[in-house]
């Protein structure tokens, strides 16, 4: 995966952090591990460097990976 350079200001940066965390609330505990939020996070973060700054819009790209990939 390329790495992605942008830099974030803070408020977006708690906006990103409150996307990942509503993610998260959506998987089942048993499946909530350090790869699956990771996962999510990627996804976060690739959303925002594309351009997508409305933090429901970026819920949902966390959220919409695979359910039968969740680590």
């Amino acid at each position: 995966m390329p790495q992605i350079t942008t830099a974030f200001a803070p408020d977006f940066v708690t906006t990103m952090r409150w996307a990942l965390d509503a993610a998260s609330d959506r998987v089942p505990v048993t499946s909530r591990t350090p790869a699956t939020k990771a996962k999510m996070a990627q996804r976060i973060v690739r959303s925002a460097h594309e351009g997508i700054t409305d933090a429901h819009q970026l819920v949902a790209a966390a959220a919409a990976w695979p359910r039968s990939r969740v680590c």
